[in-house]
């Protein structure tokens, strides 16, 4: 049996090393699942794998597509299985790293055939949006669905469009039809997450904004302006300097809104993964013996 270890936390947390060091010590490949770090034009604030990284691991779908070009999970769950079934050709293992939430799930349990959107209903709910704002679709996300509701990102009014939809034709939970699982996937997955105090936490990404910010964040944004409007760019540490661009905020509110943005990204990531039973936890900064008790825990799961 072949086997997938998925490397999951928060953003900021330390994802990228930990997938770096145990490709090294499995000699195997690695798969984004980190849905912004598929464009190649926005790398400094997705906090893509710098090229030294990148060079010390094989990365499949990091900067592999502009942000001109529409790609949907669906698309991604058939590419990323292929991709890692011809990798297991050569490898026993390969790891799967990002803090998307459901773009992991595609990957280790598959999405479910929802329906196609029916238009009716979104030309109801675009009415509501244009009228009474995101803040009213929020809202009756919150009342049919509050389990999605606490894990979307629910500034993205597409989401938001979609899941009501989908409740309102199907007269079932979003949440509960995103979480039965699909055809199994035949290999093992063994889920390996890192945690950190919350304050430390929320330290590591107010300092990694600042980082952000010192490599040129503001530069890629100002060149990215012009695309403001495609789904790609209505994210965390883009949208924020958008506002600054078009004088609405100034640069130094506009950077405290980017990293409250990613505090309270990193918040919904924990009660996702909160949820799950079958994450094994490694604590942050960890030290070799740490690593080495990690690789036992993994040998063992994999021997299971």
């Amino acid at each position: 049996m072949k086997n997938l270890i998925s490397v999951v936390g928060p953003t900021g947390i330390g994802k990228t090393r930990l997938a770096i060091d145990l490709a090294k010590r499995f000699n195997t490949e690695i798969i984004s699942c980190d849905s912004r770090q598929f464009f190649r034009e926005m790398k400094i604030g997705t906090a893509s794998p710098s090229a030294d990284e990148l060079a010390e691991a094989p990365h499949h779908f990091i900067g592999n597509l502009s942000v001109k070009e529409y790609y949907s999970i669906g698309q991604y769950e058939e590419d990323a299985l292929k991709k890692i079934n011809k990798l297991f050709e050569k490898y026993d293992t390969v790891i799967l790293v990002g803090g998307s939430m459901m773009y992991e799930k595609a990957v280790i349990e598959g999405l479910n055939d929802l329906p196609e959107a029916n238009v009716e209903n979104q030309q109801k709910l675009q009415e509501i949006l244009d009228t009474e704002g995101i803040e009213k679709l929020q809202e009756i996300l919150k009342e049919l669905d509050p389990e999605y509701y606490a894990v979307v990102d629910f500034h993205n009014h597409r989401r938001l469009l979609r899941a009501i939809d989908i409740i309102w034709q199907t007269n079932k939970k979003y949440s509960e039809l995103i979480a039965i699982s699909q055809d199994s996937r035949d290999f093992n997955v063994t889920r390996i997450g890192i945690e950190a105090p919350r304050e430390e936490l929320y330290d590591k990404i107010n300092r990694r904004v600042d980082i952000m910010m010192e490599k040129g964040l503001l530069e890629e944004a100002k060149g990215l302006e012009k695309f403001k409007d495609l789904t790609a760019l209505n994210t965390v540490g883009y949208a924020e300097l958008f506002k600054y661009f078009e004088g609405i905020w100034s640069l130094d509110f506009a950077v405290e809104e980017i990293k409250k943005n990613s505090r309270r990204y990193a918040k919904r990531q924990l009660t996702w993964y909160r949820k799950a039973d079958d994450i094994h936890y490694v604590k942050v900064g960890y030290s070799q013996e740490d690593f080495g008790n990690l690789i036992e825990y993994i040998n063992k799961n994999i021997l299971q």
